[in-house]
């Protein structure tokens, strides 16, 4: 087939022999349109390498075709600012992207203040400069109510990764709580009796499920909590290694240690490696996310695996349908796994 310099909307409703309109409805995802014919169509535009204009798109229409990722501007920045990246934000945008190239949308990605007066105005100014068809709330934004009745006020979806608290929008986590528990069976069954656990900040809904997880899975097994055995860090490389110090210097030190991040489960190996500690000899480690370095660490790190891309696949799916107006407010729970690799042994104490 000889493509025309310049390709239009026609010219695809000509290959495919459809009006039009019934091309804008297989492009814009519409109803009512027949599965042979939407495949019919979706082969003209391949065939003929039609890129559709977002501009015109959203001239015929009230959607814009964006759905807009919020992430916390200071840790992110802090985090490419030494160099070691952020996997969390990789997995949550490998996670939209494709879902939102599936469906003809694009997904933008903006840095937000965590402060409550700051956050409110730049969203504000975001949203006014975009007009996006959703929002997509990442950690600790979840927890920010301002930012959701903004939203409200503007009739824009609203969706959360990793908020199981939250009453109103599209909410898409994992129980933190039972991921601790399991955590900590998991120790547990190694014979590990002095367990400590890093947590992220406390500024997180999720650090607390799993603090409270841990501590009822502890109580469970019949075990005092041990002073020092909680430490709170932010989620940093830094905070993690404060918190490892602390710890193993304690008369009793804890035989294994559940971080709340990958990052602060490096730094325990590290202040682990300083002090002469084997992993997992002298010492276990538990982390969570299971972000892909995991597997490249010194051992390779026993983690909880949290669905970030699938999580955030949901997310952006329920937005897309809430723009046509199916109604997608709800909680949506995705599975998470312990996965099982050379930082954990049989606690030789």
């Amino acid at each position: 087939m000889s493509r025309p310099a310049s390709v239009t909307i026609e010219h695809v409703a000509a290959a495919a022999g459809v009006s039009r309109q019934t091309v804008s409805r297989v492009i814009n995802n519409g109803p009512n349109v027949k599965p042979a014919v939407r495949i019919r169509v979706m082969g003209a535009i391949e065939d003929l390498g039609y890129v559709p204009n977002l501009a015109a798109r959203r001239m015929g229409g009230a959607r814009s075709f964006l759905i807009l990722a919020i992430n916390d501007r200071q840790r992110t920045i802090d985090n490419w600012r030494v160099g070691r990246g952020n996997d969390w934000v990789d997995q949550m945008l490998h996670g939209g992207m494709l879902t939102c190239e599936e469906r003809g949308y694009h997904l933008l990605f903006e840095l937000i203040d965590t402060d409550p007066a700051m956050a409110r105005a730049q969203m504000g100014r975001v949203l006014s400069a975009l007009s996006p068809d959703g929002v997509i709330l990442t950690p600790p934004h979840t927890e920010n109510l301002e930012l959701a009745q903004l939203l409200q006020a503007r009739a824009i979806p609203l969706g959360r990764m990793g908020s199981s608290h939250m009453p109103d929008g599209i909410n898409a986590f994992m129980s933190d709580f039972d991921a601790a528990g399991a955590a900590v069976a998991h120790l547990l069954a190694l014979k590990h009796r002095r367990i400590g656990f890093i947590s992220g900040s406390a500024q997180y809904a999720a650090s607390l499920e799993r603090v409270r997880g841990y501590e009822e899975a502890i109580a469970r097994a019949g075990l005092a909590q041990a002073e020092g055995f909680v430490q709170y860090g932010d989620f940093s490389f830094d905070s993690g290694a404060r918190a490892a110090a602390c710890m193993l210097s304690l008369p009793a030190a804890p035989t294994a240690i559940i971080a709340g991040n990958d990052e602060m489960a490096f730094a325990v190996l590290h202040v682990a490696a300083d002090r002469g500690l084997c992993v997992p000899e002298a010492l276990s480690v538990i982390s969570f996310d299971d972000t892909p370095g995991v597997r490249f660490s010194v051992p390779p790190l026993t983690a909880i695996r949290q669905p970030i891309s699938a999580l955030a696949a949901t997310v952006t799916e329920k937005l897309i349908a809430a723009s046509t107006g199916t109604p997608m407010d709800g909680n949506f729970v995705l599975p998470f796994e312990l996965i099982r690799r050379s930082s954990t042994a049989v606690c030789a104490a």
